[in-house]
């Protein structure tokens, strides 16, 4: 047998067929490093349209997890596809670099090795922890191939980004936006500090709750209230609480103005009970009264008001008051009223003026003037509460009771409400909240719902406390008058003074100073405030300290992107900070990421041992594997990930590199240059094939821009394996190897097969960047050094409408299928091996006939069968099959195997095989290729 392999022109590329990613990327890493690839974008893209994308900082403290990977690699796919529309799109990454978890980290080394320190030597360590912590992280980051301005990051604790933190606050209390006042905030015991709202985390707990009796001061006149007459019995209004250890601060009971209430007689008659109508029964279902009596009519609310109860442990009268916030859910309709340990409770005591009254110390103890509790720890405190009540004869009932709990995010511990004397931005100056609520449809909200969740966490929420009481943190750097605690009239003067001194030394110029130095000799009139701000500030703040501040950058940002906590976080503090500091939203749009659960939706924990490291899934599988999993998983709910499911996005990936690489191996010797054929003289499959690249692409780069991904993902794998390998890549092996090297037929094939990865690696850059670089280095052509330097591939055409438009393919594709599922069944029932043992004769119209059978000879090329002939209707016979294309059009099919011989170099089975002396071996066409003029293909 004579061997033609050396006449067939098979695939050949450097392009190997295994990725070896965990090995390859951070060699691809450390090139794009030292060829300063994002240096060689921003000079490429220099005065083009800008996009920014802010990036929200991470914090300074540990590993980065699955959710960090997520974040920052859907970060990086947004800036490489708005790079490809030709876009400045700049990417300038930040941290965040102060607060407690930092303090928290240091604190503890410090204690393991038995050291003390000095607060400035403590700010020194803390500055060097957070900067290891940073390094770390930067490295993991580089590793997924986020391609930014890593050598010049942003951080919180850089000195001028601290000065420029001071300015903002300056500017707000020159604005008049900051006031200092005494009211309930969210402490925790663990941080001895103050929280804001986005550090607050509900989880389950389990609380005392206790039905506690107000007895009547005038029993008389509460009878009154209710058209009834009592007998000599006490009278109580009954409350229901879940802290007992606020009791010792009651200084009221509210009742809702519009509730009904009913007095009723229990024991006989012995005592009188106040409750709401909707809870009475199952009250006095858990007193275990047994027979009561409503007795009078019932009363609303508003009849109560300012009528006197006893404290139910303390010589002090409290009054009944009225709130808007009291429901029936739960409990008995009345609800204790403490001032100094809730914000409800706060602004109903402004209301009716009542003592603001907090026994509660920073580390959670009753402070030493406290009777009965002094010293004691309040959650401990429940149960010395709860015997007296039961003592004293006031407790109706105690039963253990579960609920949502606010708890400290960082110790995962319960939290107080407790009155400190703290510094607030007002939300009602200048309308800031109104102002902010009226922007929010002027942004673009992805998913939609972020509209409507971002109003409610604005139009709820409180007056922000800024002020904390640590070390680690830019400081509330203002004098205040020690007799009136007003900030000192030339405020913002000192501001600037100070921020100039920060810019130099660091938050450590306003801990060193002396007063005197700025103040001279006024300066024992005033006294440094001591607390520093709030996290969420420093962050907060980046619109005006980072965008405003890089030359690169610009406010407002073109789009913020976190988890979907940060709508009580960084979008909400970012927000408000900006309409107070320019009335304006400090972004355009919004885009909010779900959180990562493993595949049972579960949360990830190392207890339950279903965390995924992203540093493994590098080592092992790759980044670009991450990456993919990352772009096929639909962000806008929970994100499920597990080793299965990366096992699977593994499989996805070859898929797709497997297609890239048929793509290059076959345009081996192709020079685009000399060998791109016109379209008007590709055949037309070929034409075909880079349509279909050309409608992809425009819902790809549609796809990019609404940052819908998982649809790309879907799309492109989709073009890979169906479009590509099950059709296209299958059919034109037979041309591609076998026609002559030069020939209209390869050269036509090779076109199109260029256009197609010309811009497949343009689809893949935004999210298998590694890949797509290798893939851009295989490439036929001269281009340019990186794949991230270049834009939307724009010469891709569309099919004309004609004979061969999308309609006829789509007819081709159908039969192609119906053809396809009958070899399968002859295959399995042992009638046939290979396709191309097959003959296949198809029936069908008139109309169809036409279109089918002007492909002649090279429909059976399309089919990968021997041979194909298209017959009418009318002469169908017995043993055809029914089949249907998808516009319900009927044809039929008979299948069989071909009884000629094999050709040894295209394999097809033909009548003509052996005709030629010299090549007996050869089809006839084979015998042209190899000795002759070769083939002529027009179609397929």
């Amino acid at each position: 047998m004579t061997d033609y392999k050396e006449t067939l022109n098979l695939p050949k590329t450097a392009f190997p067929m295994r990725a070896n990613l965990a090995q390859r990327e951070p060699q691809r890493t450390e090139q794009w490093r030292r060829a300063d690839l994002y240096g060689q974008i921003r000079e490429a893209r220099r005065g083009r349209k800008h996009f920014i994308l802010h990036d929200g900082p991470p914090y300074a403290n540990g590993e980065i997890h699955i959710g960090h990977a997520v974040n920052k690699i859907l970060k990086d796919i947004i800036v490489k596809s708005r790079t490809l529309d030709g876009l400045d799109a700049p990417y300038v990454p930040g941290w965040d670099c102060h607060g407690l978890p930092i303090e928290h980290k240091v604190e503890q080394s410090l204690v393991e090795v038995g050291k003390t320190v000095t607060p400035k030597d403590f700010r020194a360590a803390c500055r060097r922890f957070a900067a290891e912590q940073v390094e770390g992280q930067r490295r993991d980051f580089q590793r997924l191939g986020v391609v930014g301005d890593w050598d010049h990051p942003y951080l919180t604790m850089d000195f001028r980004t601290e000065a420029d933190i001071l300015r903002v606050l300056g500017d707000l209390v020159a604005k008049g936006h900051l006031k200092r006042g005494y009211r309930p905030v969210h402490w925790c015991i663990d941080c001895s500090s103050a929280l804001a709202e986005a550090e607050v985390e509900y989880e389950p707990h389990t609380s005392p709750a206790v039905d506690v009796r107000f007895p009547a001061v005038n029993a008389e006149a509460f009878a009154e209230c209710f058209g009834a007459r009592i007998e000599a019995a006490p009278l109580s209004v009954v409350i229901w609480t879940t802290t007992p250890w606020t009791l010792p601060a009651n200084q009221a009971v509210a009742v809702h103005p519009e509730l009904e209430y009913v007095l009723a007689a229990v024991d006989g008659g012995r005592e009188y009970l106040v409750l709401a109508a909707a809870l009475h029964e199952q009250a006095l279902a858990r007193y275990q009264v047994g027979a009561f009596q409503i007795i009078g009519r019932p009363c609303r609310g508003v009849e109560l008001e300012r009528l006197q109860l006893q404290h139910p442990f303390y010589e002090r009268i409290v009054p009944i008051v009225l709130a808007e916030y009291v429901t029936t859910d739960t409990g008995t309709g009345a609800v204790h009223t403490a001032p100094g340990h809730g914000s409800d409770d706060y602004l109903t005591g402004q209301r009716y003026d009542l003592p603001l009254n907090n026994p509660v110390d920073a580390t959670g103890r009753f402070v030493a003037d406290t009777k009965f509790f002094a010293g004691q720890l309040v959650f401990d405190a429940n149960a010395a509460i709860i015997e007296l009540l039961a003592k004293r004869g006031m407790l109706l009932n105690h039963e253990r009771y579960s609920h949502s709990y606010p708890h400290c995010w960082r110790h995962k511990t319960p939290i107080l409400f407790r009155a400190t004397p703290q510094w607030f931005l007002n939300l009602e100056s200048n309308s800031v909240r109104e102002q902010a609520l009226a922007a929010l449809p002027q942004i673009r909200w992805y998913p939609p719902w972020g509209e409507a969740r971002m109003d409610a966490m604005v139009r709820n929420r409180p007056e922000w406390c800024i002020s904390r009481q640590r070390n680690w943190g830019v400081p509330i750097a203002l004098f205040v008058d020690r007799d009136s605690g007003a900030p000192h009239p030339q405020t913002m003067r000192l501001i600037e003074a100070l921020a100039q001194r920060i810019e130099q030394h660091g938050i450590d110029a306003w801990f060193d100073l002396a007063p005197e130095e700025l103040l001279g000799d006024e300066a024992s009139r005033y006294e440094k405030v001591t607390d520093i701000l709030d996290v969420w500030f420093d962050s907060g703040t980046t619109h005006t300290t980072v965008l405003e501040r890089r030359e690169e950058l610009s406010q407002p940002a073109d789009l913020y992107l976190e988890g979907s906590d940060q709508y009580r976080g960084w979008f909400q503090s970012s927000l408000l900070t900006s309409m107070m500091v320019r009335a304006t939203p400090p972004y355009r749009a919004v885009l909010t990421h779900g959180f990562t659960v493993d595949e049972q939706g579960r949360k990830m924990s190392k207890s339950r041992g279903n965390v995924v490291a992203p540093q493994t899934v590098m080592k092992t599988l790759g980044a670009d594997v991450l990456r993919l999993w990352v772009a096929a998983t639909d962000y806008r709910g929970e994100m499920a990930v597990s080793d299965e499911i990366l096992k699977r996005t593994a499989d996805a990936y070859r898929r797709i590199r497997n297609t890239a690489r048929f793509l290059l191996g076959n345009l081996a010797g192709f020079e685009p240059a000399r060998h791109q054929v016109a379209p008007e003289r590709m055949l037309a499959l070929d034409r075909w094939a880079v349509d279909r690249a050309w409608q992809l692409q425009q819902a790809v780069q549609e796809a990019y821009r609404e940052y819908d991904f998982h649809q790309i993902y879907q799309r492109v794998h989709h073009f890979c394996v169906l479009d590509m390998g099950g059709f296209y890549l299958d059919v034109i092996k037979d041309r591609q190897y076998t026609t002559q090297i030069d020939s209209l037929a390869r050269r036509s094939c090779q076109t199109a097969m260029c256009h197609i990865i010309e811009a497949l690696v343009r689809w893949l850059a935004p999210i298998l960047s590694f890949t797509a670089e290798e893939i851009w280095e295989h490439m036929p052509g001269p281009r340019e050094p990186s794949v991230f330097l270049a834009e939307w591939y724009p010469a891709l055409q569309p099919l004309e409408e004609g004979s061969f438009d999308r309609p006829f393919w789509a007819g081709i594709l159908a039969l192609r299928e119906a053809v396809n599922k009958r070899i399968e069944e002859l295959r399995n029932a042992n009638v046939l091996g290979a396709s191309l043992e097959a003959v296949v004769e198809i029936y069908c119209p008139a109309s169809l006939k036409r279109q089918w059978e002007t492909l002649g000879e090279e429909l059976r090329f399309l089919l990968i069968t021997s041979e194909a002939q298209v017959h009418d209707f009318t002469t169908l016979p017995v043993e055809a099959v029914a089949a249907t294309l998808n516009d319900g059009t009927e044809f039929a099919l008979a299948v069989g195997p071909s009884m000629h011989a094999k050709c040894v170099r295209c394999w097809q089975r033909r009548a003509d095989v052996g005709m030629n002396r010299e090549h007996p071996e050869l089809c006839s066409r084979c015998v042209s290729n190899v000795a002759g003029p070769g083939e002529i293909r027009r179609f397929a």
